[in-house]
């Protein structure tokens, strides 16, 4: 037989269905044999123009038969697929227990219908056909030698074998397509199901990847923000201490705001909640908050209302960054203003400094701005940096389209 079956072992879910199909069909082709061998037994022992001899002789061989087949054959057709050597020598040993009894006693010849379709399974298609051939042309010929029957009982014995025949390889033929295109569609079944757990596992460590840059974000833009500033304060602090003591106080105030803003924010991010400046509060008064800690102007323009979490959080998280950056590489000194509009189908936040300014085409070392580009294009946004040396830095992020953001987020 072609090897149909070689797909079941591909994957354990295809494995599992070919195995299941396969053990209810061996115990139908159980119940098939014993019928056609019970049959054939009984039309031998009363086959009344054959001699008591002839037909003991015959049921004799046909007796062997069974065992054969429970020890020997069952298991070799339900290999996957069945080894030619050992079906070879099955079907040799079946072949020389029927042959000789379909030349003593013609009726013999019922048992064909039991063997003729464990060729095909067993077998490749050329040697199934030769071995269909024989089953099907030796009984008759050696039936015609031995017992030199009338000329119209060989003729019609002769044209019932050849219609046998033909029967015979084209049912088997077709039989063998069938079981081709189940052992491709199992073949199939089984990469899909493969598929299935690999998208599975992709898709799995794409959002464990996805949340390791979220939090990677959450961080960068918090905490390591207030941590920033904190660093920033003490220096101030430092300088100011011998020859400046209420400013110096009231950067240690702003310091005890910070340490405490960066643990709201640390428990924010573990409970999955709203950053803590938008806890219970609007956009602009949060923004106000985050300048009042940088030195920073806030300018809001447009009505104020109420939007989707996404584009505050986005909003917020990108005035955090461009304010962090700025006094990082712009100074203490410079002044900062964040600009907030409101318009009908955008929300646009800006954040000025009027500092030393960059060259904003040159490669981004760090992860601020690729990250703030990043957050604002997955609500759909984009951010824009504008800056030349010695020309101060502008940041703007733009969210479009809001009742689209309100819907979707």
């Amino acid at each position: 037989m072609t090897e149909p079956g070689t797909a079941r072992g591909a994957t354990d879910p295809g494995t599992a269905r070919a195995a299941h199909a396969w053990d209810r069909s061996i115990r139908l082709w159980d119940t098939y044999f014993a019928v056609a061998w019970a049959a054939t037994l009984a039309f031998v022992l009363d086959a009344a123009h054959s001699g008591w001899t002839a037909r003991a002789v015959a049921a004799g061989l046909l007796v062997p038969l069974v065992p054969w087949y429970v020890v020997v054959g069952r298991a070799l057709l339900q290999g996957d697929p069945p080894k030619e050597r050992r079906a070879l020598c099955y079907l040799g040993g079946a072949m020389a227990l029927f042959l000789p009894s379909a030349v003593l006693v013609g009726e013999t010849r019922l048992m064909s219908f039991a063997l003729i379709p464990q060729c095909f399974m067993a077998l490749r298609m050329p040697r199934a056909l030769v071995a269909v051939t024989l089953i099907n042309l030796l009984p008759v010929a050696g039936w015609a030698l031995l017992w030199r029957p009338a000329a119209g009982d060989l003729v019609s014995n002769a044209l019932f074998a050849l219609v046998t025949l033909v029967f015979s390889v084209v049912i088997g033929s077709w039989i063998i397509r069938i079981i081709e295109q189940s052992g491709e569609r199992a073949e199939l079944i089984a990469e899909l199901d493969a598929s299935r757990h690999e998208i599975s596992r992709l898709s799995a460590a794409h959002g464990a990847l996805t949340e390791r840059e979220r939090l990677s974000r959450e961080i960068h833009d918090t905490l390591a923000q207030g941590f920033t500033s904190l660093l920033m304060l003490v220096q101030a602090v430092e300088a100011e201490l011998e020859h400046d003591v209420p400013q110096a106080r009231r950067h240690l105030a702003l310091m005890a705001e910070t340490a405490r803003q960066n643990l709201a924010e640390a428990r924010a991010l573990v409970a999955g909640g709203a950053p803590a400046d938008l806890d219970g509060s609007s956009l602009p008064d949060a923004l106000r908050r985050l300048a009042a800690r940088h030195d920073a102007l806030v300018e809001v323009t447009g009505p104020v209302r109420a939007l989707p979490a996404g584009p505050e959080v986005v909003a917020l998280r990108s005035c955090q960054e461009a304010l962090a950056n700025a006094r990082k590489h712009a100074g203490s000194s410079v002044s900062l203003t964040i600009t907030l509009a409101y318009a009908d189908d955008a929300l646009t936040v800006s954040v000025r400094d009027d500092g030393c300014g960059f060259d904003p085409t040159a490669p981004a070392a760090g992860y601020g701005l690729n990250g703030l580009r990043a957050r604002a294009a997955e609500v759909g946004g984009a951010a824009v940096v504008r800056s030349a040396p010695g020309e101060g830095t502008t940041v703007t992020v733009r969210l479009p389209a809001l009742s689209a953001l309100g819907s979707a987020l």
